[in-house]
């Protein structure tokens, strides 16, 4: 068994996996109209605000917290963008438990569930 071909083995059924064809397919239509892509940016650089200040000062601000949940409200009202992210949850969570399987594989698999 040769590693290599077992990862372009891996890598064509990734490509056809549900998760990656729809996480695709909601990203190319956020990127066709800018008023969406725009709007993803803009979400996408609140979210990175609230990461680094949860990180700074062990929590969120007030405003923060506000900024985020109105943002969030704006953005899941949008269909495109709703599908996205949706799209995107579902990716990450295939691909969390496809580096789980790895990770075991390995015998190097972390003691800590992630998932609440």
């Amino acid at each position: 068994m040769n590693i290599y071909d077992k990862a372009y083995e891996f890598a064509r059924v990734l490509k056809e996996c549900n998760e990656v064809v729809e996480y695709r397919e909601s990203l190319k239509k956020i990127k066709e109209n800018e008023a969406n892509k725009k709007m993803l940016d803009d979400f996408r650089k609140i979210q990175f605000e609230a990461y680094s200040e949860q990180i700074e000062k062990g929590k969120l601000s007030d405003s923060m917290k506000e900024k985020l949940e109105n943002m969030g409200s704006v953005v899941t009202l949008n269909p495109d963008i709703g599908k996205f992210l949706q799209a995107e949850a579902n990716f990450g969570v295939m691909w969390e438990d496809v580096m789980k399987i790895l990770t075991k594989a390995m015998g190097i698999e972390a003691e800590i569930d992630t998932r609440e």
